[in-house]
């Protein structure tokens, strides 16, 4: 089956989320896949908690509905979801739990990185060296 879009002045193609674009033609859970940091599960969760159809195309997603799906990626405790769920458990700083999504997290795995190096542990010397790391 084709894809058409029935109300062509309600439909976008891109969604701008947390600085990704997401296509809008793709179901509503697949493009939140396209963040960094929101995996298969989590963005059913999204769906769910955000009372969002899953089977609605991303394209037809109101502003208040992307409004909430930000809302939930940038604090999804405050929304129920379990801490088990989350990418970033216990933050070695201040011992929280985080989700991170997009350009955080990419900057959270680069700080760790250079953390590691910088107290000389096993890893970051064989991430420094460019060898392999687990194994």
């Amino acid at each position: 089956m084709s894809f058409l879009v029935e109300k062509q002045a309600d439909f976008k193609y891109i969604h701008r989320i947390l600085n990704t674009n997401i296509d809008g033609k793709r179901r509503v859970p697949f493009g939140l896949r396209g963040i960094k940091g929101i995996g298969r599960r989590f963005a059913h969760i999204i769906c769910k908690v955000g009372r969002i159809d899953p089977k609605k195309r991303a394209g037809e997603l109101t502003e208040e509905e992307t409004q909430k799906i930000a809302e939930i990626i940038t604090d999804p405790q405050a929304y129920g979801i379990p801490k088990w769920l989350l990418n970033r458990q216990y933050d070695w700083k201040d011992g929280k739990n985080y989700q991170l999504a997009s350009n955080l997290l990419e900057t959270k795995l680069r700080e760790d990185l250079e953390r590691l190096k910088k107290i000389k542990s096993n890893r970051g010397l064989r991430h420094y060296w460019g060898l392999r790391v687990r194994g």
